[in-house]
């Protein structure tokens, strides 16, 4: 199963990738580095403000820094700084799609803020997350102390996990964004309850992204997808959450029944409030000037 499970990308998901062929990447800050704990010197971009409020932007699966360009545009015009880090494994971080052990993508976020908080004294933070950067910026909302590193947090489109009711199932007529090497996960599920990790960097994950695209990411190893998102009880990460919540999503999302997601979060916290924008698929919540006004108007 391990050897032989791996899965081919699904058909091409353009309603999912097409939003961001528009950005402009001419216009796109300089890359920058910080330093991670294991040496490594991992990208993000600053789109900066002499303001009192910082996002940092966390974009979805196989993307990167590039997707939330115009989001980060916006709210920087609107006084807000914006931070985007490309997380590792994604964009100019190499190699893609893997990481060292799960866990590593919150240590990263944990050396990003220690750098970069300093800068910014006296501000309000906002975790910004898109897809299943939003599942994964829930998942540090629930973690202490990280959680409590952000005075709160905004999901877009989230995808919180591949099995969440709010997800739309496969083969319902809606777009497919990834493709799961189900014999391998099984082979692996087995070899980490009994300890043994060797093989826990093999890709399990496929995504349709365009070959084109070299800041895209084609798959994502174990390890990864077991970061890259939530924790596996997401419901108690959304009980859990260390500040204020917000989420946005829109009506149309190819991968997520709003009303569905709506329910999830209000369930489980009543304070949680989902704003629905009418007629928006998936990508179109961080590439759409509709989408985009709603979220910088919840900073103002």
């Amino acid at each position: 199963m391990i050897v032989f499970g791996r899965a081919k990308p699904p058909p091409a998901a353009t309603a999912i990738t097409d939003p961001f062929s528009d950005n402009n990447d001419s216009t796109l800050p300089e890359l920058r580095r910080y330093l991670a704990r294991d040496g490594t010197q991992l990208s993000f971009r600053e789109y900066p403000v002499d303001g009192r409020q910082v996002a940092v932007l966390i974009h979805g699966s196989a993307g990167s820094s590039n997707d939330m360009h115009r989001l980060a545009m916006a709210l920087q015009s609107a006084g807000v700084a914006a931070l985007v880090p490309d997380l590792r494994g994604h964009g100019s971080n190499r190699p893609h799609g893997d990481i060292e052990y799960a866990g590593q993508l919150d240590d990263d976020i944990a050396d990003f803020l220690a750098k970069e908080k300093p800068r910014f004294p006296h501000s309000v933070w906002t975790a910004v997350g898109f897809s299943s950067g939003a599942a994964f910026a829930l998942r540090i909302s629930a973690e202490i102390p990280l959680g409590k590193s952000f005075d709160r947090y905004i999901f877009v489109s989230p995808y919180l996990r591949y099995n969440a009711p709010s997800v739309r199932p496969a083969g319902s007529g809606t777009a497919s964004w990834a493709a799961a090497s189900t014999g391998r996960i099984i082979g692996l599920t087995i070899l980490n309850a009994i300890g043994v990790h060797l093989w826990d960097g093999l890709p399990v994950l496929a995504f349709p992204v365009p070959p084109h695209m070299d800041s895209a990411t084609q798959t994502y190893s174990w390890r990864m997808q077991k970061n890259f998102g939530a924790h596996d009880d997401y419901l108690a990460d959304i009980r859990s959450a260390a500040r204020p919540v917000q989420v946005f999503v829109g009506s149309a999302d190819q991968l997520l029944d709003a009303d569905k997601l709506r329910i999830e979060f209000q369930s489980q916290r009543r304070d949680v409030g989902v704003i629905i924008i009418p007629g928006l698929g998936h990508s179109g919540m961080v590439t759409d000037p509709a989408a985009i006004r709603a979220i910088v108007a919840s900073f103002q």
